[in-house]
């Protein structure tokens, strides 16, 4: 039998169900049949038999063979098989096979009994394999590949790899592969190519020198291992991209340039340099380094991208003093490393790097005076007197020790000090005060400036930070919203909240010690003070008894840790608050009395006016007066004047205030301190300086008459008796000037300044 159309015989036992592991001799029915197997490709003739089966029931039946499945009747090629007139088994192909297409087909075959068309066995799937040919060469993705390699690429390292397709069966000849290298332009004894056979890997013997070959082009087979041989081509450009194998060199090996102290200037010196690779590339880029002679940090020096070129530059000013010449040591290098070639191997150079002296000469300028030290710090008690030396400052010349410098005073925002001009020491000139808002955190700063002579002359600072410490020369103080105080009287027992302050720092400050004043009156039955626990800044203020609405002070005395204290007053107003928790009127009765204190101040110094007139009425009598007084009823006025805060109850002609009660801070009635005038004030002033002007230049002193008793005076009817007139207050700086002017010191009494004078007669 030809072993490439039929290999073996297969017999294959069909079983009942449930019958599979029972003794062989029970079986009743069997397939005898061949294993096919088809040539791919096979030119024919067509049909061809491909081989024949049979079943052994056939000897007591008449049996017809059915074949059907993919190549029967089935995609992927329908009639490419069929069986002899059902008889006799034997199966026929009708035309050549792909395998590369269709590698097998799985074809079912039936027995049926012929006269009854019954199925006298099961089905037998039977394969038949496609033997594989060489009939497809290796395939390479691309016909031709780009490909860069670095001019610096080690040798024996891959470049590329190249990958075909073999469309044959695998693991066969037909589709194993073997790469050779056919040919390489240009061809160089020290640069060259080779390809592994198996892996396609491309990799290069020897050195690349960008400057002789650029591009290389070489040509690839692939090759397979079936008969006949099947093969393809594909070609390779391979790009050389330089590296540094040209060492940069500097053009001048010697520099110098003058460059003046104390300035920072970008680009004082251009370096330029050779380089032999490819411009713009890191093989041609270079790099500056400054390997000797700036231990200071006084020079930086980068590079050029355009020119390529080294900028030096001064980043730190030069002092001619300290030292006037700087020797630097420059080296260049490229950004890449530098390699060599040598016996077809990379090595890397170790060649000197180039480099080049620069000398800078310093220029000498007029520096300013420095200070030793910048800055310092004293430490002085708070509340320091006058005359007091705090330090002083030093500063020198750095251009000559002989230069004379004078010291100035910038900055002392609360002008507590002053200096010295030649000898910078700093005195106190007035009390210094921790507490006032020129000091932060305890510390004042003073600035000085020191100016030399030269020419032009320069500046210098220094600075002193006084550091104050603290003394307990503040006692404390209620903070303003504890000093003014409501309170409803239906709430009377409610606590009030009284908070202090101290400007003092620990120990001088809190915890507060809280006193009522015992001295006034009945204080302590009225009022309570109740220290807050733990905290020590604050009190509460309770009502012992019920008072009715009005304005009550409260003295009381609040004390630091260390006991120092002093006397304050806590402005109680009690309301009434009929529709809420707060006063229904908010005006303030203090308030109100300092809005209106000039105005009664005026009115007061013109009942000091009217009051002397009478004295001195009651002194010459009526009579001799009369004839003095103008008759202008317009004129006619009573001028109430206050000197003991008595209680007053005003009645009478020409009275121009209307009384307001208030309360003490023992709860009783004080005289009024609020007065509403009826008329305007700048006319009233006017006349009454006028009348008083006229009654005082018609009053002649008579000689050797002191004895007159006092007389009381009338003009036109009695005015109704006042209890007394001095519950009126007022202060000096809210009388009028023409009034203090005529009326003299206000420690005068009236009656000195009436009884001494005499109207002529």
């Amino acid at each position: 039998m030809d072993t490439r159309s039929c290999a073996c015989l297969l017999l294959l036992l069909s079983l009942p169900q449930g019958q599979r592991h029972q003794p062989l001799h029970r079986s009743k029915r069997r397939w005898v049949l061949t294993t096919l197997e088809l040539q791919e490709e096979d030119p024919g003739p067509f049909p061809k038999l491909v081989g024949e089966l049979f079943n052994n029931m056939s000897k007591n039946v008449s049996l017809m063979y059915l074949i059907r499945g993919p190549g029967v009747d089935e995609f992927p090629e329908i009639g490419l098989f069929s069986i002899e007139d059902h008889q006799s088994g034997k199966i026929y192909v009708h035309r050549p096979v792909d395998r590369e297409v269709t590698p097998s087909f799985m074809v079912y075959f039936d027995a049926v009994d012929r006269s009854t068309g019954r199925v006298v066995d099961e089905s037998l799937i039977f394969n038949i394999r496609i033997r594989d040919v060489n009939d497809h060469a290796p395939q390479f993705p691309e016909k031709e590949f780009n490909v860069s390699v670095k001019e610096s690429q080690v040798a024996g390292q891959p470049i590329f790899q190249l990958l075909t397709v073999d469309l044959d069966q695998e693991n066969t000849p037909n589709s194993q592969v073997l790469y050779f290298l056919v040919s390489q332009r240009p061809l160089l004894r020290e640069s060259g190519f080779r390809i592994d056979l198996i892996s396609g890997e491309v990799r290069l013997s020897g050195c690349l020198h960008y400057e002789t070959a650029p591009l290389f082009t070489l040509i690839i087979r692939a090759s397979d291992c079936g008969e006949p041989s099947l093969s393809s081509t594909a070609t390779i450009h391979i790009s050389v991209e330089d590296s540094n194998n040209h060492m940069p060199t500097f053009t001048e090996d010697h520099y110098e340039i003058q460059i003046s102290e104390g300035q920072v200037e970008q680009s004082v010196l251009y370096l330029p340099v050779q380089d032999g690779d490819t411009p713009f590339t890191p093989a041609w880029r270079t790099q500056f380094i400054i390997r000797d002679g700036d231990e200071e940090g006084h020079f930086d020096i980068v590079t050029d991208p355009e020119t390529n070129q080294g900028l030096l530059s001064i980043i730190k000013p030069l002092d001619f003093e300290t030292q006037v010449a700087h020797s630097l040591i420059i080296i260049v290098e490229n950004q890449e490393q530098l390699f060599v070639c040598k016996e077809g191997q990379l090595q890397p150079s170790r060649k000197p790097v180039a480099s080049t002296i620069v000398v800078v000469q310093v220029l000498d300028t007029n520096d300013p005076p420095a200070f030793h030290p910048r800055s310092f710090i004293v430490s002085e008690e708070d509340g320091a007197w006058p005359a007091i030396q705090l330090g002083y400052f030093n500063a020198t010349d750095p251009d000559r020790a002989d230069s004379q410098i004078r010291y100035r005073l910038v900055h002392d925002p609360a002008n507590w000090v002053a200096v010295d001009e030649k000898s910078g020491v700093v005195t106190t000139k007035s009390q210094i005060d921790r507490e006032s808002p020129h000091v932060n955190d305890s510390f004042y700063t003073i600035v000085v400036h020191a100016v030399d002579n030269g020419l032009p002359p320069l500046t210098g600072t220094g600075t002193l930070l006084l550091f104050l410490s603290d003394v307990n020369d503040n006692a404390p103080t209620l903070q303003p919203h504890s000093r003014y105080l409501e309170v409803c009287v239906s709430a009377g027992s409610q606590a009030l909240l009284l908070e202090a302050e101290d400007a003092d720092l620990d120990p001088y400050a809190h915890p507060f010690t809280f006193d009522l004043d015992n001295a006034q009156g009945d204080v302590e039955e009225t009022w309570m003070l109740r220290t807050k626990q733990g905290e020590g800044h604050s009190a509460e203020l309770i009502m012992l008894r019920s008072l009715p609405p009005g304005d009550y002070l409260v003295p009381l005395f609040i004390a630091d840790r260390q006991g120092l204290a002093q006397k304050q007053t806590v402005h109680v107003r009690i309301c009434s608050c009929h529709s809420g928790s707060e006063c229904e009127e908010h005006s303030d009765t203090w308030l109100l009395w300092w809005a209106l204190s000039p105005v009664c101040a005026a009115f007061m110094a013109l009942s000091v006016a009217l009051l002397c007139l009478l004295r001195c009425s009651c002194i010459f009598g009526p009579k001799r007066l009369r004839d003095f007084i103008p008759s202008d009823s317009g004129h006619q006025t009573l001028i109430v004047y206050n000197e003991e805060s008595k209680a007053l109850s005003g009645q009478g002609c020409g009275m121009f205030f209307e009384p307001r009660r208030v309360k003490n801070l023992s709860s009783t009635p004080v005289s009024v301190d609020r007065m509403v005038p009826r008329r305007p004030l700048q006319l009233m002033e006017e006349r009454v300086v006028e009348m008083w002007s006229q009654k005082l230049q018609s009053i002649d002193v008579l000689e050797g008459d002191t004895g007159y008793l006092p007389h009381v005076y009338r003009e036109e009817g009695e005015c109704e008796g006042a209890e007394t007139l001095s519950s009126l207050t007022f202060l000096e700086q809210d009388l009028s000037p023409k009034l203090l002017g005529c009326s003299g010191s206000k420690s005068t009494p009236s009656e000195a300044m009436c009884c001494t004078s005499r109207v002529p007669s």
